[in-house]
């Protein structure tokens, strides 16, 4: 099969992978059988799956420093495994082990299966594929097609190729929007980070009846969100949020069709809840026309993060109950953990026509509170769910705001250079980034993100250094030291 570019949201997940994303772009889901299971015809689903979506066993290729996705390059098959009933191992270790495993992109596949058999009528089927070919609700669509294929029947609909569904960048809209993520105020800590670490997830029920006139159920968790973090000290808040770029043509294709775009808000004590959330809609939806196109293709100079801000969230909504398996009592775990997290608080929920399920997935290092977090936004939608006319102070116990200054940035950099002759390959390099940013002159010491570059751009040079001048950058190097005679230090060219 031809190769295909990666769309932008896709790249920035492979730069994130090159960095060490670990497990945070793993996504698992589970499947478990009780009964007589033919497990020839679970395993031939398996591989009808991917025969329908090519890019499960697909493989990401570098080439002059672009990526490009390969579909139907490897084999994928289905691991077998005993329950440690034995005593070898428990069964939450061999999950662990699985879900954690690495992917190897640039060779593919991109999914795996693995079998557990818990019983002679117990089985699990675990299924964990990485994010830059899946989203959530492809977990839907291969739980799915896994059913209609183990039960003799043709998945509903055509899965269609995966494309690049972004639109044109409105810097315009951004201008007055888009501001650097400070660190957010919890109990007792604080949210900074946005990069990736090892996580532990907090599993818990909402049971308060979310319906508020004229607010998705969305809406109002976003917004209550916001208002809890407001409440813990935090003047201006502002949250990752993960929104959708399907299009109908997508409906029956798995394959990454997600962005996260920022919102911000300043909630005020005195404010009723319900008009609070009616702000929140109101920007979300102002959002919406823009969630196809990738942040950094809108705003210049955007470092590349796992997270936009310290705090993001994700929300999916399943219309249809679980799929059933033909002679099998089958139920699904959606909300996996992959023992990650990307940032420091990730809030996935999850709506059924069961109730709303959510996973606070955390770093314990940086959000030790995190409990309370959960907790407390718990029994903020009790309340609302009581009054939602209610104003914040009646609500919360708010805090009084403090202090937020935005990151400084890599400031390493300057640290790093010295006022010395210039490197004798300098101009040569400087040569590379002004071809691939088609900016001239650019100085030695002219900060790279300061002059519009993103991380596809970045990768382009890093292939041309290697390429011509024989010179190998790693790559976070152009984010600690952005400058042509940092990265050239950084190679051990000074």
């Amino acid at each position: 099969m031809t190769t295909t570019t990666v769309d932008a949201v896709q790249h920035g997940m492979w730069i994130n992978e090159r960095l060490g994303a670990g497990s945070a772009y793993h996504m698992p889901v589970v499947i478990r059988l009780r009964g007589p299971l033919d497990r020839g015809a679970l395993i031939k689903a398996c591989a009808g799956v991917v025969e329908r979506h090519p890019a499960l066993s697909g493989a990401v290729e570098e080439r002059d420093g672009l990526p490009f996705l390969r579909p139907g390059h490897a084999a994928v098959e289905v691991a077998e495994i005993e329950d440690g009933a034995a005593g070898r191992e428990a069964l939450s270790d061999v999950l662990r082990r699985e879900v954690t495993k690495p992917f190897d992109l640039a060779a593919g596949p991109l999914v795996r299966f693995t079998l557990v058999r818990e019983s002679p009528l117990r089985h699990l089927l675990l299924a964990v594929a990485h994010h830059v070919v899946f989203d959530g609700m492809s977990k839907d669509l291969l739980a799915g097609e896994l059913a209609a294929l183990y039960n003799g029947n043709v998945p509903p609909g055509a899965a269609a190729g995966h494309r690049d569904s972004a639109t044109e960048p409105d810097a315009a809209f951004w201008a007055d929007r888009w501001r650097e993520p400070g660190p957010l105020a919890l109990p007792s800590s604080e949210a900074r980070s946005r990069g990736t670490a090892d996580g532990r997830a907090i599993a818990f029920e909402v049971e308060a009846d979310l319906s508020v006139p004229g607010l998705t159920r969305f809406e109002l968790l976003t917004a209550a969100l916001h208002a809890l973090l407001y409440s813990y000290g935090n003047a201006e808040v502002v949250t990752a949020i993960d929104l959708s770029t399907r299009r109908p043509a997508d409906a029956a294709t798995i394959g990454s069709f997600v962005n996260e775009l920022p919102l911000f808000s300043r909630p005020r004590a005195d404010q009723p809840f319900a008009d609070f959330a009616q702000g929140v809609r109101a920007e979300l939806r102002a959002l919406y026309p823009h969630r196809r196109t990738p942040l950094a293709r809108a705003v210049p100079g955007l470092r590349p993060h796992a997270a936009l801000a310290p705090v993001s969230v994700s929300y999916r909504k399943r219309e249809e109950a679980d799929p059933e398996f033909a002679g099998l009592d089958a139920s699904v775990d959606w909300l996996v953990s992959n023992h990650a997290v990307r940032g420091a608080l990730q809030f996935q929920f999850l709506d059924t026509p069961a109730g709303l399920s959510a996973s606070l997935r955390h770093d314990p290092s940086e959000t030790p509170d995190a409990d309370r977090v959960a907790a407390d936004l718990r029994a903020l939608l009790d309340r609302i769910a009581a009054d939602p006319a209610a104003p914040l102070s009646a609500l919360l116990e708010i805090r009084a705001a403090v202090v937020q200054e935005a990151p400084s940035g890599e400031t390493t950099a300057a640290a790093s250079e010295t006022a010395s002759a210039a490197h004798p390959l300098a101009d040569e390099v400087a040569a590379i980034w002004e071809e691939v940013l088609g900016i001239s002159p650019i100085g030695h010491h002219d900060d790279i993100f300061d002059l519009g570059a993103h991380s596809l751009t970045i990768t382009q040079i890093i292939a041309r250094m290697r390429k011509r001048l024989k010179i190998e950058v790693p790559l976070d190097a152009f984010f600690e030291t952005p400058t042509i005679a940092g990265v050239l230090q950084a190679a051990g060219r000074d």
